[in-house]
């Protein structure tokens, strides 16, 4: 796995990725623009969270580093990572049903709540890396 030491970038594929979870202290980038939206991350070793035009779009504990995120009104996708086991939360379409794979193994149907939030959990060892997959139902 290629560790990315900028914090939000665009990858030659047209997807981001984001996150440091190798930082000691919180860090910071704002004003990121992709697509004519505007993108800010806030990442360390305890959390890492992104935001697209000032709303919630992913938020892990402990801090993550995430590749090649690409998200669709029908998926998300995207390489996870950290330092042990990581728990992420999506912001999707509020009380809709979404079937999640890890390492194109299905992990099951889950509903996202009122407010369009999902979380899910990912076993990690350091420096491994997991395929996540979220597909509406």
């Amino acid at each position: 796995m290629s560790m990315n030491k900028e914090l939000l970038h665009l990858e030659s594929d047209g997807t981001l990725s984001f996150g440091d979870y190798t930082l000691k202290k919180k860090t910071k980038l704002e004003n990121f623009e992709f697509e004519g939206d505007i993108y800010k991350v806030k990442t360390f070793s305890e959390i890492t969270k992104l935001e697209k035009n000032g709303m919630f779009v992913y938020e892990s504990v402990p801090g993550s580093t995430v590749r090649n995120y690409k998200a669709t009104a029908e998926e998300e996708s995207f390489l996870v990572s950290s330092y042990e086991d990581v728990q992420f939360t999506l912001e999707l379409e509020a009380d809709q049903e979404y079937e999640v794979f890890i390492d194109a193994v299905s992990a099951g149907t889950m509903m996202t709540n009122l407010s369009g939030k999902l979380s899910v959990s990912v076993e990690l060892d350091v420096g491994e890396e997991s395929h996540v997959r979220v597909v509406k139902v």
